[in-house]
């Protein structure tokens, strides 16, 4: 493996930073470097709001529900789908752009997904930590109103970066045979995979060196896709010009 695949391959999710603050350059610096990511049709769907207020960050985690991971972050932010800026460029061709369908918003997540992870190797390069917040969609109307967020601008993740207290250890992932099909989907195979694969995640989370416990992924997926999550969203979306015709 190359640097860089074995960069990728060393992530882990952090939640407890220093407290050292990132430099201003530093964070117009990984900006620049995200904004290479690919993007749809070349729209760049996203803004990203660098929470420097404390009193506004302290907000945005108790609206997240996440107060601990802001409080030693080095910087904190709120990724946004966003066609409002492509709006503004419509209108200067007197054009009335069509943002309100199911496509746009897979387009806009899409965008914000890709920008955002390109910011996350970028940081890990660097040395810094980070964690996604999808927190932030729990009080997506709140939040909005905290950041002053217009119409078809809408809140899909926070995250915070900074120096790490410690390093976490990578939680496996789902083997390479259970994502990759070939010429055909084949669910045939699960049934054996997802034993294997429960094996290997007892075995990670007894041993872990923080927070050991008893659980197989097949049982977490379970309970946490037992029922509808956020069912809140699809009205907050209409509410913010995203009707999903």
């Amino acid at each position: 493996m190359n640097n860089t695949q074995e960069l990728l391959r060393s992530h882990s999710s952090v939640r407890k930073y220093t407290g050292e603050e990132i430099p201003r350059e530093k964070v117009v610096e990984l900006i620049e470097t995200a904004q290479m990511a690919a993007s749809s049709h070349f729209v760049q769907a996203y803004s990203v709001i660098w929470v420097t207020d404390e009193e506004k960050k302290q907000k945005l985690g108790e609206l997240s529900k996440n107060e601990f991971q802001f409080r030693t972050a080095g910087a904190s932010f709120l990724f946004c789908v966003d066609f409002k800026r492509l709006q503004v460029a419509g209108q200067k061709h007197d054009t009335d752009i069509v943002a309100d369908s199911a496509e746009n918003v897979l387009v806009g997540v899409a965008d914000v997904a890709l920008f955002a992870q390109n910011f996350v190797i970028a940081a890990e390069a660097e040395g810094y930590g980070i964690c996604y917040i999808g927190g932030a969609r729990t009080s997506p109307a709140e939040i909005s109103e905290l950041f002053n967020l217009p119409d078809y601008v809408f809140p899909l993740f926070a995250m915070t970066i900074g120096t790490p207290t410690k390093r976490n250890e990578t939680k496996p992932r789902l083997p390479v045979a259970a994502v990759l099909h070939e010429n055909s989907y084949d669910v045939e195979k699960y049934d054996t995979l997802l034993d294997e694969y429960d094996e290997i995640m007892e075995n990670y989370y007894a041993s872990r060196s923080s927070n050991q416990k008893m659980a197989t992924w097949t049982k977490q997926m379970a309970d946490y896709l037992i029922e509808q999550k956020r069912p809140h969203i699809k009205e907050f979306l209409a509410a913010k010009g995203f009707t999903w015709k």
